[in-house]
């Protein structure tokens, strides 16, 4: 219970930040395909299938609710008080992240002809979409009043962004950032845990869109992943590769837009904060490896 527990409080402190993505975390820390895999049982799977996946996901999602109230209650005033020591963190935790996976995945990414097309697409599609956005000033969202036409457009923001979560990729919230409803979630939730009701119907719709799109998307991406690995993991270095870019370009998405980060105001100590904490990630990974290879070694010997 308490291994899953932190694995859930890590992935939502990372689902709760743009740039970086709980399955990356799930990833590093060696537990995504039992996650995935979870996931797909308890939607497709057989009675058997489903309780033990229920079980381990309600394990991992009482975490994952943990983290996220406490990452919700600081984040919203840190991310625009302190927009480039953040934006810096999640740099320094995309560019650590980046050498591991390609380390863990060297025999999906042997074969470059079948996936630097990919890898090119999942960059332009990060970049454009939030090249598309910083055009049309779309970060402006009220979610305090209820709208047919906001809360439609969160429906299909929620299926996105929660397509983005189950890869160890680009992140829900970056994607959330890319469309400029980050803060404006981020704020209701908040508001929620301050009794204020209000934000209730928007977020409702939201919580629909992200339930939909975890159902239809979590098959597709079994299946990627089994049956065109190769590809789907060019895709996702590809999609993190652009990431870089929504970051940069994440303080001008601000209610108050600020300058994109640049050399002026990046903050290098962040950054190496960023680099350090997905190193310590990957450190619990390799030692949880070893520790679980001692004990089948014990078990064999007896």
């Amino acid at each position: 219970m308490l291994k899953e527990g932190v694995n859930g409080f890590c992935m939502a402190l990372a689902d709760s930040v743009p740039g970086v993505s709980g399955g990356t975390v799930a990833f590093i820390m060696g537990f995504y395909d039992q996650f995935i895999g979870s996931v797909h049982n308890l939607v497709f799977g057989k009675m058997k299938e489903k309780k033990s996946a229920l079980i381990y996901l309600a394990k991992l999602g009482a975490g994952w609710v943990i983290g996220m109230a406490m990452a919700v209650v600081v984040l919203s005033a840190l991310f625009e008080s302190h927009i480039y020591a953040v934006s810096s963190l999640f740099i320094g935790f995309i560019g650590g992240a980046i050498p591991l996976i390609i380390k863990a995945e060297r025999k999906s990414l042997r074969d470059i002809g079948k996936g630097i097309l990919f890898c090119l697409f999942g960059i332009m599609l990060v970049a454009g979409i939030t090249w598309a956005n910083s055009r049309s000033g779309g970060a402006a969202m009220e979610l305090g009043q209820f709208s047919i036409g906001i809360s439609v457009k969160l429906f299909f923001i929620g299926m996105t962004a929660i397509s983005a979560m189950f890869l160890p990729g680009i992140s829900g919230s970056t994607l959330l950032l890319i469309f400029g409803a980050y803060i404006p979630v981020i704020t209701a939730i908040k508001g929620i845990l301050s009794l204020e009701f209000s934000y209730i119907p928007c977020l409702i719709f939201f919580g629909c869109g992200v339930l939909t799109g975890a159902v239809t998307v979590v098959k597709a991406i079994k299946v990627c992943l089994e049956k065109f690995r190769p590809q789907t993991i060019y895709m996702i270095l590809g999609m993190m590769i652009g990431s870089f870019y929504a970051i940069v370009m994440g303080p001008t998405t601000l209610e108050m837009p600020q300058e994109a980060l640049g050399f002026g105001n990046f903050h290098l100590i962040a950054a190496v904060a960023g680099l350090a904490l997905v190193l310590g990630m990957q450190m619990i990974k390799e030692r949880s490896e070893r520790n679980r290879k001692s004990c089948n070694s014990r078990k064999e010997e007896i």
